[in-house]
């Protein structure tokens, strides 16, 4: 199979979808090399995706297998919408996977850690102290999240006005550490490190990755401010693109974490 790798690496790896973009601009696409995508056994139990009958390898050459065939079928079906050419903005589940079997199996442990701090400075829990319709808009889709984090994780986090530091309990931050094992895998890890960083709250991420909220009700909630400064003042068209960037990256991320289960 021709090695495509060294001209897909940094479009599918680079965190930020906006530097991928530009980084593909810069450069002429690969062109298709193979005919048929399908997929067969892998040699852990997983599942991975063929060329040709051959196996997609990661850019660091791990075999692209993944646990479940649901997961399977959406890589498989990436690689089969490339048409003359591999784009590889247009394989957001591709990059999440190389991700999780390139860089995060290796050091799971830093992911989960900094997952925690976002935790210790989480999004929800900083509160504005005006004007009266933000802070009712804060309290009435925020607080939902933060209940359901006491009753459900036994984590009670507390909560600041402005954006002084807030240093969180000990106990919260190990009672949510607990909710996040359950998905403590390299693709969970992946796609809950990725809503965490695109959202700014480990709370909504795994309130999430939990079944607690939808991606459109997370999404909603991480741009509680924005959007109130939207309705009063407006946007710019690249404030607008940026955001839909990174609305699709948040809906690959969801659309992995639901194809695990």
């Amino acid at each position: 199979m021709p090695d495509i790798r060294d001209e897909l690496i940094g479009a599918l790896s680079h965190e930020d979808p906006v530097r991928r973009a530009q980084i593909q601009m810069l450069k002429p696409l690969p062109k298709r090399f193979y005919k048929d995508v399908s997929i067969g056994a892998a040699e852990d139990g997983g599942h991975s995706v063929l060329l040709d009958g051959r196996p997609v390898r990661t850019p660091a050459k791990h075999p692209l297998a993944v646990p479940t065939l649901k997961l399977a079928e959406m890589l498989a079906a990436e690689w089969d919408a490339q048409a003359e050419v591999i784009d590889p903005a247009k394989m957001p589940v591709t990059r999440i996977a190389n991700t999780a079997l390139d860089g995060v199996a290796k050091d799971q442990r830093s992911v989960f850690e900094d997952i925690l701090r976002f935790a210790g400075t989480d999004l929800i829990c900083y509160r504005a102290s005006s004007p009266e319709g933000l802070v009712g808009r804060q309290n009435a889709v925020w607080n939902p999240v933060l209940e359901w984090a006491a009753q459900s994780l036994g984590a009670r986090f507390i909560l600041a006005e402005g954006v002084i530091h807030q240093e969180q309990p000990e106990e919260a931050i190990t009672a949510y550490a607990e909710g996040l094992r359950a998905f403590a895998t390299p693709l969970g890890l992946t796609c809950v490190h990725t809503i965490t960083t695109l959202t700014g709250s480990a709370l909504l991420a795994v309130a999430f990755a939990s079944g607690r909220l939808t991606a459109e009700q997370a999404w909603t909630a991480a741009h509680v401010d924005e959007d109130w400064q939207i309705e009063h003042w407006g946007t710019d068209e690249e404030a607008f693109k940026r955001r839909e960037l990174r609305w699709q990256e948040m809906q690959a991320a969801a659309a992995v974490l639901d194809a695990l289960r």
